[in-house]
């Protein structure tokens, strides 16, 4: 395995407030050595003069739809065809990786008729014959009938996004099909959303016993388990039952967060603040106006998503970056922004958001990435510019100088942009 040693470079790497200036050696897919200031010799190794750009870990998707088709409700999903689909997914793989996301844990796949795509553009990915990030492929949402992804219509006959199951024998055979074709992370909906039904979000749609059979499955199949979780009660039937990661979380009460809080070390949390965020503001031209938004509650959402967000950081709870991308106002590849409203809006310094895009979602993917250390795989971003300082640098991937997965460059460095650039930086270096 040949080596790679990056020179002339600021290092994030993924734990520290702040870059410093070093060197990193990487042998094969690994990361081999990384000190500080210019220390590391490597006879031999192939020499990247990174010209005082930044290299950090890859970024991880912690609430990944990668299979998404930017599409205005959720019913557009379950209408298109497998054959698209796959195509469809296969070109957002590739665009997540273009835009420095070396990493995506799935939060759903896309209804029972098609809950192999997943699994197959993993397949694909891990085989190299098409260019992707990493992936934990996950089951379509299981839910309830009428609970969110139900979108079926007793009028006429068709499958819905969600995978419909009630009752613990239901379950139970969905989640047993879904590990059968292969996911790596079974997905449920224990609570609903104002998305599909005005005031669902702070009811639930499964029981205990429902909710324990889905995890009762996962667990004896050594796989993940994730749910949708807004109501207060959810989230701690979530905890009670030893789920995985929970997404949004917006409505819990002081004494839930302190039962989050007690078990941080083996529960992640992830708020897809950005599909909150545009659909509240932003989705204007989809027909959520102002007063759509309003009767959806979703500004009484945002402000419920700051309080318990603020505090989950204050706490140390992990809470991950994945914002619910793949609507037509929150379009695959502007994944990066939720590390700003991580920022603008949980109050998180830049850095601590690189650690939980980078780090965190290391730990979540449950295997060695998100740091750049000895022994972590190197999936490595060189960015023009300090993310520590302004982490909306990461939303331009023109300003992605190289995009490194499992050792090899799916973006090259440009040896005459890097030649310019230190061009740039030794006059200022001079004064």
């Amino acid at each position: 395995m040949g080596q790679t040693l990056f020179t002339n470079i600021k290092i994030f790497d993924g734990n520290a407030k702040r870059t410093y200036a070093g060197e990193v050696l990487l042998q094969g897919n690994m990361v081999k050595k990384v000190a500080k200031g210019r220390k590391i010799k490597a006879v031999g190794a192939t020499v990247i003069d990174g010209a005082g750009a930044t290299l950090m870990p890859g970024l991880v998707e912690a609430h990944s739809h990668v299979c998404y088709n930017n599409c205005a409700t959720l019913a557009d999903i379950g209408r298109l065809p497998p054959e698209e689909h796959m195509l469809l997914a296969l070109d957002n793989a590739k665009l997540m990786l273009d835009h420095g996301f070396t990493s995506l844990f799935s939060a759903a796949g896309v209804g029972s008729p098609k809950l192999r795509i997943e699994p197959v553009l993993r397949n694909a990915i891990n085989a190299g014959r098409f260019p992707g990030p990493r992936l934990k492929a996950a089951s379509p949402e299981i839910t309830s009938t009428g609970g969110l992804g139900d979108e079926r219509q007793l009028h006429m006959y068709h499958e819905s996004v969600g995978y419909i199951a009630d009752g613990p024998d239901e379950i139970r055979r969905a989640c047993r099909i879904c590990v059968r074709e292969g996911v790596d992370v079974l997905k449920i909906n224990i609570s609903g959303d104002e998305f599909s039904q005005p005031g669902q979000s702070e009811k639930l749609t499964y029981n205990d016993a429902e909710v324990a059979a889905a995890v009762e499955v996962a667990k004896e199949a050594g796989i993940h388990i994730a749910t949708h979780a807004r109501a207060d009660r959810a989230v701690r039937m979530a905890l009670k039952h030893g789920i995985d990661i929970i997404y949004h979380a917006d409505y819990c009460t002081n004494k839930t967060i302190d039962m989050l809080e007690a078990k941080k070390k083996t529960v992640f949390l992830a708020p897809a603040a950005g599909a909150i965020y545009a659909t509240a503001y932003e989705a204007g031209d989809w027909g959520i106006t102002r007063e759509v938004a309003e009767s959806m509650n979703l500004f009484y959402k945002m402000e419920n998503t700051a309080r318990v967000y603020n505090e989950v950081r204050k706490r140390g709870i992990r809470a991950l970056p994945g914002g619910d991308y793949g609507f037509a106002w929150t379009p695959i590849g502007a994944n990066a922004r939720d590390l700003e409203h991580f920022v603008n809006l949980f109050g998180y310094s830049p850095a601590e958001a690189l650690t939980a895009a980078t780090k965190w979602g290391g730990e979540l993917m449950d295997m060695n990435l998100g740091l750049i250390k000895e022994g972590y795989l190197a999936d490595l971003l060189l960015v023009d510019g300090d993310p520590t300082h302004d982490v909306s640098i990461l939303q331009d991937r023109d300003n992605l100088l190289a995009i490194m997965k499992d050792g090899s460059f799916h973006k090259a460095p440009d040896a005459d942009a890097l030649a310019a650039r230190r061009q740039v930086a030794a006059p200022a270096a001079a004064e």
